[in-house]
């Protein structure tokens, strides 16, 4: 498959961004890059962070478009819920990783600070999924199938988002839709 009519839908997550409380700048930036690299957008939805309303928009996102970008929702508080979401849409369960939580401790380590106990969910990964390591910060990334497209689940934080999405997601991106 070749990068022309590859379609994309990104997902932001975060009642702050529905509310105004923050500026969603995430969502253009992706925009930009994605279809720098040229995979046409088609859909930007946001989402409050509610796991079923989260899940639905994941849902609807991966029937109608080739791939799928979520940010957001990978931290490790309460209403931190993309992971759950985006395993619930793919009926599969989250596994621990190891080597996520080695990645962490290490973060924290590096930062002169013990690891809190909270930040042991983001060590969690649906079932299946490729792992994407954040050397920038504490949230990793991963990618999901959910049936034949690929959702792509990046940090909320836009520097770790950026980072991620430079070093490690276009060139995925590429290299899966044969893009130039």
């Amino acid at each position: 498959m070749t990068g022309i009519g590859i379609s994309c839908e990104i997902v932001t997550v975060g009642s702050e961004l529905l509310l105004g409380a923050i500026e969603d700048t995430n969502a253009g930036y992706l925009a930009r890059k994605v279809a720098q690299a040229g995979i046409a957008v088609r859909f930007r939805t946001s989402v409050g962070d509610r796991q079923e309303e989260i899940t639905r928009v994941i849902s609807a996102a991966a029937a109608r478009c080739d791939v799928v970008i979520v940010t957001g929702g990978l931290g490790p508080t309460q209403d931190d819920l993309t992971r759950e979401a985006v395993a619930s849409a793919a009926g599969v369960e989250l596994e621990y990783r190891e080597d996520l939580l080695e990645q962490i401790e290490k973060v924290f380590q590096s930062a002169g600070y013990e690891m809190p106990e909270n930040n042991r969910i983001q060590a969690f990964v649906p079932r299946g999924s490729k792992s994407v390591p954040n050397p920038v910060g504490t949230a990793p990334g991963f990618i999901a199938e959910i049936g034949t497209t690929p959702v792509i689940c990046l940090p909320g934080v836009p520097r770790e988002l950026e980072y991620l999405l430079e070093k490690e997601i276009l060139p995925w991106l590429k290299e899966r839709f044969s893009l130039g």
